[in-house]
């Protein structure tokens, strides 16, 4: 059977509407456009079979195979649509508004049946954050947060509440993606000095202290989201605070938590400081990706025990986004960076494309896991407001601007039922495109006149880490080696590098007094290169790895480390490296 074709909704200024394709766009004159400028919302089903929007007058929901309107509700101030699941539900949320004698206001959450048009029931839901009742994948369940409890109902009735979870100031909760049971992630955020923590359940075991699958509390988390990798079995914690008190970073302060639902919890140890910017799960739910750090940030594959798997070195990114099939990585720099996206091919670990998708504030992967749809939107952007469609080995196939004076507000795929594309194999040749791909080349830096005859200098402003595969191979195969073996191995090597450093230098006599350093750090002739600047950084590198050598001797003998000594031992690699390069270079 051929896969469908595929749809691009597009609302804006000029109208919504929709395009079929790709790989070829023109636009489907089986939906009507609605060329009113008060839409205010879209949304279609999971399956992609349903479509729901509100153009400021009222609510259409229309099959989209066949483009018959099914039902119209007269909501016209709704500003936020989503269906469950299965399609069975629409949810719609207007603002909350109170009486001019302030009497409380009307319900303004809808659940709406649609199959048969009728209101299932009303909330009063005052903040647009989190007002979606949250489904779980076959409906069984759907539950709200409602004063410090969840309250759960069964199979869409809505006129009893089946369970109850009360936990003092729950803050957020996400239901387990997949097959039954369904469990449910609840966050609590602390207060008065006690921690915040994370408890993952079954539902509907909620009674007693040990009904919890796994509990993870943590300080420092002003905020988190909650992301379920697709095969329920762990969950990904990005606990935030809205101030860093060190005055590290302007953005907060960010750490990673990793919850499974056998009870195992870790932090995950990001070598680089800095803010975390994205965590994404592979939907095959056995990595996830991290883009970490200051800029330029470094992004990593991590495995299930929380160990690095390849590091993709660091660069202009802060968003990562895994095709639908897991094959393809797209590493992006969005925001206030140049749009830069590094395509990868996270089998092989090979690098495919890197185009440029500059003042781009919105990125979407199609689910056929090929095509890719960028798109320069308002109020993020109230100029060069346009879409683009690219095939991921870097052409753009489509292009749109929308006209002076008109704006663009939002762009979607239609979606599909897992396994409708299965994956196709990667290609690293570019695919042919009649459009022409007009992104401006990047500015060359400013040189003064009395520079610019003269030969330009490879001085830049940060040192880019290239990628690394950070699985330790064994000589004889693919099997990774041991910790024991590993640890012996670094040893032998870097005594072996440390001979070889003796013999090109020659004989040196080591005063009596002099205390031996560990073979990595053999003391050498005090040979300078002409720079002091490069001096003091070789002094300064070989003081850092002095102190952890140290550590590392307290932590073999037992000692408990606090955690910035065992960050100062994660920067060893990096710090022989830039002493390395440092070195080479007199």
């Amino acid at each position: 059977m051929a896969p469908p074709t595929l749809l691009l909704a597009v609302r804006g200024s000029e109208g919504l509407y929709m395009l079929t394709g790709p790989p070829h766009f023109t636009e489907n004159i089986a939906f009507q456009r609605d060329s009113g400028r008060n839409c205010k919302v879209f949304s279609f089903s999971k399956d992609g079979s349903l479509f729901a929007w509100c153009n400021g007058e009222q609510i259409n929901v229309v099959n989209v195979t066949s483009n018959k309107l099914l039902h119209s509700f007269d909501l016209p101030k709704t500003v936020c649509l989503e269906f469950s699941p299965q399609g069975n539900v629409l949810a719609t949320w207007q603002p909350y508004t109170t009486a001019k004698d302030g009497a409380a206001g009307l319900p303004n959450l809808q659940v709406l049946d649609v199959k048969t048009g009728k209101c299932l029931k009303s909330f009063i839901q005052k903040k647009m954050q989190n007002w979606c009742p949250c489904w779980s994948d076959d409906e069984s369940i759907c539950a709200r947060s409602v004063n410090n409890e969840l309250h759960f109902f069964e199979n869409n009735d809505f006129s009893t509440i089946a369970n109850k979870l009360h936990l003092q100031k729950i803050s957020d909760f996400v239901i387990s993606p997949g097959d039954q049971p369904s469990k449910v992630a609840v966050y609590v955020p602390g207060s008065k000095g006690a921690p915040s923590f994370v408890r993952l359940y079954q539902y509907p075991v909620f009674g007693g202290p040990q009904a919890a699958l796994a509990n993870k509390s943590f300080f420092k988390a002003d905020k988190v989201t909650l992301l379920w990798n697709s095969k329920a079995t762990a969950v990904l914690v990005i606990a935030s605070t809205e101030v860093d008190k060190t005055g590290a970073s302007y953005y907060g302060e960010q750490t990673l938590h990793y919850i499974a639902t056998n009870g195992e919890s870790a932090v995950v140890q990001l070598p680089k400081n800095g803010p975390i910017y994205d965590a994404v799960w592979n939907p095959n739910s056995t990595e996830f990706c991290v883009v970490y750090g200051f800029m330029p940030a470094k992004a990593t594959i991590f495995n299930l025990k929380c160990d690095p798997v390849f590091d993709f070195g660091t660069g202009p990114h802060n968003s990562a986004y895994y095709s639908p099939q897991g094959h393809i990585l797209v590493l992006a720099g969005f925001g206030n960076l140049s749009g830069q996206l590094d395509v990868w091919d996270v089998k092989n670990y090979k690098l495919i494309s890197k185009p440029q998708a500059s003042d781009s504030t919105y990125f979407a992967w199609c689910p056929d896991g090929e095509h890719i749809v960028t798109a320069t939107c308002s109020p993020r952007l109230r100029v060069g407001n346009g879409y683009k469609v690219w095939h991921y080995t870097g052409s753009v196939l489509y292009k749109y601007e929308v006209q002076p004076n008109a704006e663009l507000w939002q762009v979607a795929w239609q979606p599909c039922l897992d396994g409708t594309f299965p994956a196709k194999s990667v290609t690293y040749h570019t695919v042919p495109s009649k459009v022409p791909n007009d992104e401006p080349k990047a500015a060359q830096a400013y040189r003064p006149p009395a520079l610019r005859n003269k030969p330009v200098t490879s001085s830049k402003l940060h040192e880019n880490e290239p990628p690394q595969n950070m699985r330790p191979q064994s000589k004889g195969g693919d099997k990774p080696l041991s910790k024991t073996a590993l640890k012996n191995q670094k040893k032998h090597e870097a005594k072996k590098v440390a001979k070889q450093e003796a013999r090109a230098e020659g004989p040196q006599e080591i005063a009596p007094s002099s205390p031996v350093l560990n073979a990595v750090h053999t003391v050498t002739p005090s040979v300078t290169s002409g720079d002091p600047e490069v001096d003091k950084k070789i002094k300064n590198l070989k003081k850092k790895l002095k102190a952890i050598e140290q550590l590392k001797d307290q932590a073999a003998t037992g000692k408990q480390l606090e955690k910035n000594q065992l960050e100062k031992i994660q920067k060893e690699a990096a710090l022989l490296k830039e002493l390395e390069d440092l070195e080479l270079g007199i």
